[in-house]
Formats: structure tokens, sequence, C-alpha cells
């Protein structure tokens, strides 16, 4: 099962494609519905303030796209690649948090 702070390869589906994701919540229980929230990574950069560049020696040269949250079943995770610092989490985390409007401006 995947867990916070990993990073999978998960199929989107046709218009997303495979691609790296990053797990972002907490583990599911058994009254809840089988779904993990994940951050998709993304090649296609735009130098938006929501993109967030975590070098990792498992990703290309890109960054965590936190417009793109989104809720999936554990059927579409196909491999773990790796597995970020407490650090990197928490800068995904902070920016996440900031768009959601629960933080103030980084």
């Amino acid at each position: 099962m995947p867990e916070r702070g990993e990073v999978w390869q998960v199929d989107l589906g046709v218009t997303q494609k495979v691609r790296p994701a990053l797990v972002v919540s907490i583990p599911y229980a058994d009254t809840d519905r089988a779904l993990i929230s994940i951050i998709p990574h993304t090649t296609a950069t735009r130098g938006s303030q929501f993109e967030v560049s975590v070098p990792t020696r498992f990703l290309s040269d890109s960054a965590f796209l936190v417009q793109g949250i989104q809720a999936i079943p554990p059927k579409y995770f196909l491999r773990r690649l790796g597995l970020l610092t407490h650090e990197q989490l928490q800068r995904v985390e902070n920016v996440l948090l900031y768009w959601q409007g629960f933080r103030q401006k980084i």
C-alpha cells in the first residue's frame, strides 16, 4: 500500500498518462473509501508558484504540480520509485497549503 511521502509510478489515464506522483494522504480505514491523494510530477513546467521542484536521484528535473492534486484508487499505483525526505515533503506541503488557503504566501 502506498504511503505518505512515497513517489509512485501511477496510471492517471489516457489524458494524463503514466507518471510519477507523490502520495500526500494518510492511510484510509476499512470504513473509508479506498482513495489515495496524490500530487502529480510534471516535466511541462511553466514557472508557476504552485510547481515544487524537488531534486531526487529517481526523478527527472521537473516539479510536483500541487494544483493537480487528486484522489485515486490503489489499483492505479504501478510501482514505488522512492521516498522524499521530511524536508522535501514539507516543501511540497507548504505550497499545497498555500494554494488551498490554509497558509500565507511562502
